[in-house]
């Protein structure tokens, strides 16, 4: 039986074993790029175990703390994707901490180990310690440069991290109290069995709902909790800021669906109830980060309001799944969907931003003057990431909204799919005000912006994926709906 589990984690344990490598050869090798060899190595045999566990019926691991199932192994897909773009992306920018290279992919791999583990998770202590593993390692490479941005930025991102933690674990252990279980289907037979008026007499259960919506809340950038997202993401190493973009924010979604869902999905007015709340705080989130990102001069701060808007986006699909109480599978496979089309947009346009700032030496948005005339490639490739951001065809950010303001429409909630949309059409001011700037303006220099091999495939492939995921949505939509059948039973 043991055997048989480790079989199942050989994705996390091939990834801790090559992240240890990594710091383990730096101690023996002088040639340094040996190191991303490894890291690359490490992401793809991780990749290659996930895709051989595809398939396989759903099964509870560890004390049924962990389950390997098409959810989990999707999302551990996605994480792996991402870990490996920025890896190759940041050949652009190690020269910038050039003497802590192998701490830089051992963390960024360990960061990803925790996120898989958060996507598997079915019991809330497992979901906290996966978590925090995941959180300290982003803590530490949001300060890399050891700067004072990125030394505050660190600081800021642990604080406010610490005390969304602490909130987390309140609002956790007020539901343990209350039903005598952390793990989450047992959670969800308890609530079953309790009459709508012992619930409703029960503000610890209430109080602890509004506690973990508020832990994850800071993770994916919610409104109120998004206070930490614009300095983090000026003062971090770029390629961190591109992976905290993509992957944290799915590793957040990934385990507040699974918590809502078969937890707090177990009865449909609860359900429906948490749907209410997401979608008030989603319309509040899409509006605040819009604006905001109307008036910003810096391209990283500019995207991390933008992240806060799309996470907005994300919370409608979110809400959309709360409303229709657990009878639709398209809202919740819909919202899988608009995660991989995320993924791949943003650390798209940010592996662009890290090639063209990394020449520059600045992240001014009026700095990008006349980019196409000495990267023309790179300004192709970002404005196509830019016009997904904004959600026009031929993308996959069209697709991905039509998916998520379908579900929401479908289940009562026109009212924040015209606010969605008012605010998509807001969002095409700010990101079209780079391309105008790229496109229209002249430059101040004529000089080349180099970029290397590396960095040219990742961006190659976050391009060719957002077009295919626009183009071709089908098989990508496939691939979602059989990851969220574990909630449906079928």
């Amino acid at each position: 039986m043991i055997l048989k589990e480790l079989q199942l984690l050989t994705p996390e344990l091939s990834l801790l074993v090559f992240a240890l490598l990594v710091i383990m050869l730096d101690l023996f090798i002088k040639q340094k790029k040996v190191l991303v060899v490894v890291s690359i190595a490490g992401i793809l045999v991780s990749a290659g175990f996930t895709l051989s566990l595809w398939g396989i019926h759903a099964t509870d691991i560890l004390y049924a703390m962990l389950s390997v199932d098409q959810y989990a192994l999707l999302f551990k897909l996605i994480f792996l994707v991402a870990a490996g773009l920025v890896i190759l992306a940041s050949q652009d920018y190690i020269s910038k901490f050039a003497q802590f290279q192998s701490e830089y992919y051992a963390l960024v791999l360990i960061s990803a180990l925790g996120m898989m583990l958060m996507a598997a998770a079915q019991d809330l202590i497992a979901v906290y310690v996966s978590l925090e593993l995941s959180s300290i390692s982003l803590y530490v490479l949001a300060s890399f440069l050891k700067d004072q941005k990125s030394t505050e930025a660190g600081l800021k991102y642990l604080l406010l991290g610490a005390v969304s933690s602490a909130v987390l674990l309140y609002g956790m252990a007020l539901v343990f109290g209350l039903t005598g279980h952390t793990c989450m289907p047992c959670i969800a037979d308890s609530l079953k069995g309790m009459p709508i008026s012992n619930i409703m007499q029960s503000p610890a259960l209430l109080m602890g709902l509004i506690l973990i919506v508020a832990g994850f809340g800071f993770k994916i950038a919610s409104v109120p909790f998004q206070m930490w997202v614009p300095d983090v993401y000026e003062g971090a190493p770029t390629p961190v800021t591109a992976y905290l973009s993509v992957a944290s924010k799915a590793a957040g979604f990934a385990v507040i669906l699974r918590v809502l869902f078969v937890v707090f999905g177990a009865t449909a007015w609860l359900s429906q109830d948490w749907g209410l709340l997401i979608a008030v705080l989603s319309a509040i989130t899409m509006m605040v980060g819009n604006v905001v990102a109307l008036s910003q001069s810096n391209i990283k701060r500019m995207f991390g309001y933008s992240s806060i808007a799309q996470a907005g986006y994300l919370m409608v699909g979110l809400a959309a799944v709360g409303m229709a109480a657990g009878s639709d599978a398209l809202g919740r496979s819909g919202l899988l969907f608009f995660l991989m089309s995320y993924t791949f947009t943003n650390l798209g346009a940010f592996i662009a931003i890290i090639a063209i700032s990394n020449k520059l030496n600045s992240d001014q948005i009026e700095d990008y003057t006349g980019m196409s005339k000495r990267a023309p490639l790179l300004a192709i490739a970002l404005t196509l990431c830019l016009v997904s951001l904004t959600g026009l065809p031929p993308t996959a950010g069209l697709i991905a909204k039509i998916y998520i303001f379908n579900g929401a429409v479908n289940h009562g909630l026109l009212w924040l799919v015209i606010i969605a949309v008012i605010n998509s059409v807001i969002s095409a001011f700010y990101y079209f005000r780079i391309v105008k700037v790229m496109w229209m303006g002249a430059p101040a220099s004529e000089e080349k912006v180099p970029s290397t091999w590396a960095l040219r495939v990742a961006l190659s492939l976050c391009c060719l994926f957002v077009l295919l995921l626009g183009v071709l949505p089908a098989g990508f939509m496939g691939i979602a709906q059989a990851a969220v059948k574990i909630f449906t039973g079928s």
